[in-house]
């Protein structure tokens, strides 16, 4: 089968999900749209089981921090159509205080893994996940490592002159 047009995917997710789903853009050809938690795993299985796209390879789940926004934890789906060799990056911004979203094992249990990453670095809680604990750091951290919640230099240093690094 050959690649399905973009716009063919936006019409059908606009068909069935109205309003609850908008189109962010196409950077390098790759199909970007932003969703609620609310209608993440209606969407996940619609992509997912529609005969005509097949999006049935979870390429990989991650998270964005973006400290400015009102909404800054991002959770970001990519799938992989292998049918018709299509992809499509699905965005789910929460709340800092809210980082509640549900599970996406009901889906792929290859998920498990990715959401435990999630979990781990950006401390984004996967609601009905079946092991939600930390993968690579260590159980008693407090901290999530990917926030942007912590200055990049040690503002006490003296050994660091700015002007030897342009600045």
């Amino acid at each position: 089968m050959a690649a399905i047009p973009n716009e063919d995917i936006v019409k059908a997710i606009g068909d069935k999900f109205a309003d609850a789903v908008t189109v962010i853009g196409e950077p390098y050809g790759l199909l970007t749209v932003e969703s609620g938690r609310e209608q993440i795993i209606d969407l996940l299985t619609f992509l997912k089981t529609d005969p005509s796209f097949k999006f049935t390879f979870l390429t990989d789940i991650t998270g964005i921090h973006y400290p400015e926004q009102e909404k800054q934890i991002g959770v970001i789906y990519h799938l992989h159509s292998l049918t018709t060799n299509t992809r499509i990056r699905i965005k789910v911004f929460l709340a800092d205080g809210d980082v509640h979203i549900p599970t996406a094992t009901v889906l792929w249990e290859g998920a498990n893994w990715m959401e435990r990453e999630t979990y781990d670095f950006f401390g984004v809680i996967f609601d009905g996940h079946p092991d939600l604990r930390r993968i690579l750091n260590v159980d008693d951290m407090t901290a999530f490592p990917m926030r942007k919640e912590f200055p990049l230099e040690d503002p006490n240093r003296v050994d660091k002159k700015d002007f030897y690094f342009g600045r």
